[in-house]
């Protein structure tokens, strides 16, 4: 029988793309809410694996781009989508054949049940990123080499763009430009593939992956030490959010955050570097986690998820940090997503050797 991705799926599908999303990708509520809605509308959504395509059926990766401060604000409506399949149609002679999400991680993940619902289509059990990334050249595809020939975007206007950069480093700066200009939030389709180029190019189970995540927790006596087990993670600290600097700018949120121990971590403090997701974790001045490896802030009571935008002075937070797909470990992962691809003066160390 095949999976489907139906109303109860949507809420642990949310909180694990939540985790999975390092504090960035989005908000996961609005996704969550606009998926109900066109399940509802539209019905249960395939959930298929590649190797149920046909090898020539053309893959749809979608995702917001922006800033997660003014998408919160500024919602993607149920017409986006459709523009850009159509647009798609009209560039290759024939439609997709199923939706894919560019990123799993935050409401990047939830959102493509919406969309591929809205478009009667399945959705493929996969992404390019297996958590969220801030640039657009920061994806699977990339990495493994194809090229960055074709970007569609639109936003909530009606506008439609479409991009023909000469590689992934110009796809980010022209989209990014784009996207400022549609008021640092569009809808955007890069990478579209046929089944066959996807296969060693896409990070393949990451929505199954999500959904597990998130139905972890559930009724969970324990739910922060049931997550850390569930993600295989490292506990970097536990406290309160003590400071906060943060600011929307070139398309992007960034800042720092502060978080004080409390309880057995009295005494220490950790501080997070943050360009939409958490990028890097540095405690009395050794970095203890730093991306492509996970690094994502959890209520320390519930272990729910908290987005960058959604931090607040006061909160009782954990930070937790796990490894990354191997992919990101290869030398080009590490050139496009490592810690100097952010402009950080480190090389790269996995987490389970330096937290």
């Amino acid at each position: 029988m095949q999976a489907r991705i139906t109303l109860e799926d949507v809420a642990a599908l949310a909180r694990g793309c939540a985790v999975l999303g390092t504090g960035g990708g989005g908000d996961v509520r609005p996704g969550a809410i606009a998926a109900r809605r066109a399940i509802r509308e539209h019905g249960e959504v395939p959930l298929v694996t590649l190797d149920e395509l046909p090898d020539d059926a053309l893959v749809l990766p979608l995702s917001g781009i922006g800033a997660p401060t003014v998408s919160n604000e500024m919602v993607h409506g149920t017409d986006e989508p459709v523009r850009i399949a159509e647009e798609i149609e009209r560039i290759f002679g024939r439609p997709p054949a199923a939706v894919m999400s560019s990123e799993i991680g935050g409401g990047n993940g939830v959102a493509p049940v919406a969309w591929a619902a809205r478009l009667g289509l399945p959705l493929l059990d996969a992404d390019a990123m297996g958590r969220a990334f801030p640039e657009v050249q920061m994806v699977s595809m990339y990495v493994a080499g194809i090229p960055a020939n074709l970007v569609v975007m639109t936003d909530v206007v009606g506008n439609v763009v479409t991009i023909r950069p000469i590689d992934g480093l110009w796809s980010e700066q022209i989209a990014r430009a784009v996207c400022v200009a549609a008021g640092s939030s569009a809808l955007m389709a890069d990478y579209v593939l046929t089944a066959r180029e996807c296969a060693g190019a896409v990070i393949e189970g990451t929505v199954s992956r999500a959904i597990a995540v998130g139905r972890a927790t559930e009724g969970a006596a324990d739910p922060l030490a049931t997550l850390t087990a569930e993600l295989g993670a490292v506990r970097l600290i536990s406290g309160k959010l003590a400071d906060l600097e943060r600011r929307t700018t070139g398309g992007f949120a960034r800042g720092t955050a502060t978080i004080e121990g409390t309880g057995d971590d009295r005494g220490r403090t950790l501080t997070l570097e943050i360009q939409n997701e958490n990028l890097v974790a540095v405690e009395d001045g050794r970095v203890r986690a730093m991306v492509p490896d996970l690094i994502t802030v959890v209520d320390s009571q519930t272990a729910t998820a908290i987005q960058t935008e959604g931090l607040r002075y006061g909160q009782r937070v954990t930070v937790l940090a796990w490894p990354c797909d191997p992919l990101w470990r290869t030398p080009k992962g590490l050139e496009t997503a490592g810690p100097r691809a952010f402009g950080y003066d480190m090389d790269y160390l996995p987490v389970e050797k330096i937290a």
